[in-house]
């Protein structure tokens, strides 16, 4: 049979089974109100302000900020809007509309914002998807423009000619050393959002007005080759050049001008330079201005709020924080441009001379699409843009390349959203439930009821019914948290879900997995997650076990040794992550300064395939070694002498001895430990998602764990992302089983 599922039992059931589990019943609201953002901190100051002034006139609400990253705020808000929970506002760029709206997680506001209200706003400021009104924006030009460091550049430059020469002049290796002192312009070339100006200035496009992919043009190929030529003819831009290595070199003076946006330029003058904000210069060739994308960024309510007093109230705030005296309070303090039409024209905002270079940009600019497709389109130009840049793919076939892979990823997203089952797939389904319900039973049974209820031995058989009850809170549990989250995942592999289908999703038996096994894109990030695994465990043990053997000796202040060795796995991954992606970096990372102080040359570890990966296996060895050498040394410690000095009385020395009793003796300790490390290491996400940003150069550094994630939160493929999730728990499973009964390291095993 169909398995339909409805929109309120596929939002609503975990919540309603915490519910039976908790044995509480739904409480009514209690007055608060939570607010997820990604404002920067001086935005955050001010919102904090205003806040704080509506909750005293209005003491009987409680609002929460809390702020995420603009990624984290995505993909969190869909996860938990979807489950039923989350904030009831939700402040972020209006290309997050289109996907929200196309998932039924964020309220059309037609009919619950009043007519007036609206009219207030200028059109930028009122964000719509097909014909319907989904987020107000009290800010709009969330665009980029060229800042310049006047100490540096006198006179802001007016077109590439000018901007080309004046950077050259700016631009310079002091000391001959092959890395410059200064850059003339430095901005995040590689990624899509930041080159899109450029396409825009040879007169290009990413779609067309039906949201189908215009990519493969000669506007394209012009603009890459102009890139290319600002780096590699004139030398004016890194070779390697992130957003974070551009801002840092920027705001330390090192580099003259830069291409960012609004939300950076307050921290420049923090930082105490002297800035201008003008156009990014004309394109002489095309005579045309480079066209960055234009989007708002506003509010939206939870498709989560029902009506009553919780959504009149959120209702109520998010008119407030797009109501004029909140708007002139941001606008006059961060110099970000209003969308009422009456603080547009106030005096202090028009005579601003950020904000009116700020329109002047926004004049040139492209509205930003809000379509869901644009999310596929960006990640088809992404790998192909850094292609070029790293010097594997040629800027004429480029355009050709990403026009192939967003109209890819366009049918990706859209995969399964009309698939049927047919009988073969429902009986297979049916099969396959059955054999997991009779596995259950078994493991459940026989593995733990049957030996309590066989306690018969000096047991009063109270005693076993107490330990069932003793047992019972901690099954519940793992039911909550374990069970009934892999079996809602199976149940989601097992259907179509998407972004289309989200609210109105149904079985369809193994068609996300014959997807999986079909892709050859798996295969390949199979490939590479197992040299990925097999390379960090070994080295893990390696190392681990090395150090541990060299601290087990009577050294001189061991302690501290061992507390230095730990630190590594004691600090948080993701700023390790982030700290060794500097250390990365081809001109000003410490890898390649100490390479070039021992006379080997700079290697672009970044934005090359191979050394891309390489460099996240170093980061991540760096990260696991500890936990080998802690396991290894505490197995050390309970080896008992009498067995080193037995051994030497027989005549073995050092290398005998460590052959023939310490290693064995460490195997049984060591086994678990390296299966528990193929695990970890197998699903790390965040080494490599960090390290590599996300993938780069050219998705060549993708795993199983950040192909899964690409596919659930980049192209919205839920069903295909659960199948490929499960396929990954199947093979860890396997191999967890056969490695522990193979190598007699299970507690079986040990008991015999």
């Amino acid at each position: 049979m169909q398995a339909r599922r409805t929109s309120s039992r596929t939002r609503f059931s975990p919540a309603i089974l915490f519910l039976v589990l908790t044995g509480c019943t739904p409480r009514e609201w209690e007055g608060r109100l939570t607010i997820w953002h990604q404002m920067r901190p001086e935005e955050r100051a001010i919102l904090r302000e205003v806040v704080d002034r509506y909750e005293s006139d209005h003491p009987d609400l409680e609002i929460d900020l809390l702020y995420k990253e603009t990624e984290e705020l995505r993909s969190g808000f869909q996860a938990a809007a979807v489950a039923g929970a989350g904030p009831e506002l939700i402040f972020g760029p209006s290309d997050q509309v289109g996907p929200f709206s196309s998932m039924g997680i964020i309220l059309p506001l037609d009919e619950l914002i009043d007519a007036e209200t609206i009219s207030r706003f200028d059109s930028k400021g009122l964000v719509r998807h097909e014909g319907r009104l989904y987020q107000l924006a009290p800010v709009v030009g969330n665009h980029l423009a060229l800042v310049v460091n006047r100490d540096l550049v006198s006179d802001p430059p007016t077109t590439m000619a000018e901007l080309i020469e004046a950077a050259k002049r700016v631009a310079g290796d002091d000391d001959g050393d092959g890395r410059p002192e200064r850059y003339g312009l430095v901005w995040n070339y590689t990624e899509p959002f930041f080159f899109v100006p450029f396409l825009g200035g040879y007169g290009g496009r990413v779609m067309n007005s039906d949201a189908f992919p215009t990519l493969d043009s000669k506007a394209m190929t012009r603009a890459l080759e102009f890139v290319l030529a600002l780096r590699d003819k004139h030398g004016l831009i890194p070779r390697e050049c992130d957003y974070d290595i551009a801002d840092t070199l920027f705001k330390e003076g090192r580099a003259a001008m830069i291409i960012n946006g609004p939300w950076s330029w307050a921290g420049y003058a923090d930082a105490g330079l002297e800035i201008e904000i003008v156009r990014i210069p004309l394109i002489e060739e095309t005579g045309l201005w480079p066209a960055p994308m234009v989007s708002a960024k506003g509010y939206s309510l939870s498709g989560n709020l029902e009506k009553g007093p919780r959504l009149s109230a959120a209702r109520d705030l998010l008119v407030y924080l797009t109501g004029p005296q909140v708007q002139s309070r941001f606008s006059s303090a961060l110099s970000v441009i209003p969308t009422d039409r009456e603080v547009m024209e106030m005096p202090a905002i028009r005579s601003d001379p950020i904000l009116r270079a700020s329109m002047e940009q926004a004049e040139v600019g492209v509205p930003m699409p809000i379509v869901p497709e644009m999310r596929a389109i960006w990640d088809g130009m992404r790998p192909i843009v850094q292609g070029v840049m790293g010097g594997r793919i040629e800027a004429g076939e480029a355009g050709a390349l990403m026009q192939e892979a967003a109209e890819r990823g366009i049918r990706d997203m859209r995969a399964g959203a009309t698939d049927t089952p047919s009988a073969m797939t429902i009986g297979a389904v049916l099969v396959c439930a059955g054999l997991a319900l009779l596995v259950a039973l078994y493991l459940t049974i026989v593995r733990f009821v049957l030996p309590l209820l066989q306690m018969r031995a000096g047991t009063e058989r109270g005693n076993t019914r107490f330990a069932l009850l003793m047992a019972a809170p901690a099954a519940l549990a793992m039911l909550a948290v374990v069970a009934y989250p892999f079996g809602y995942n199976l149940l989601i592999s097992l259907s179509n879900m998407s972004m289309a289908s989200i609210r109105d999703w149904h079985i369809v038996g193994l068609a996300q997995y014959a997807r999986v096994f079909a892709d050859p894109v798996f295969y390949q990030v199979l490939f590479r997650t197992l040299v990925w695994t097999l390379g960090n465990v070994t080295l893990h043990v390696f190392f681990g076990v090395l150090l541990a053997l060299v601290i087990q000796q009577d050294l001189a202040a061991k302690r501290v040794y061992k507390a230095l060795l730990i630190l590594p796995w004691a600090v948080p991954q993701y700023i390790t992550a982030l700290t060794w992606r500097g250390e990365f970096n081809a001109e000003y990372g410490a890898v390649n300064l100490i390479l070039a102080k021992i006379g080997l040359s700079p290697v672009a570890w970044l934005s090359g395939d191979g050394n891309a990966f390489a460099a996240c296996l170093i980061a991540n060895v760096w990260l696991g070694f500890p936990f080998m050498m802690m396991i290894a040394l505490g197995a050390l410690q309970s080896i008992p002498v009498d067995l080193h000095e037995a051994a030497t009385i027989d005549g073995a020395g050092p290398w005998d001895r460590l052959v023939h009793v310490t290693l064995p003796l460490l195997k049984p300790v060591m086994i678990p430990a390296v299966t528990l490390g193929i695990v970890w290491t197998f699903n790390n996400l965040n080494v490599v998602w960090l390290v590599s940003n996300g993938g780069e150069p050219s998705d060549q550094t993708h795993i199983l764990v950040t192909y899964v994630y690409k596919a659930a939160f980049n192209l919205y493929r839920y069903g295909y992302a659960a199948a490929l999730s499960m396929v990954i728990f199947g093979l860890l499973a396997a191999f967890s089983i056969t490695f522990l009964r193979g190598t007699q390291a299970d507690e079986g095993s040990v008991a015999r």
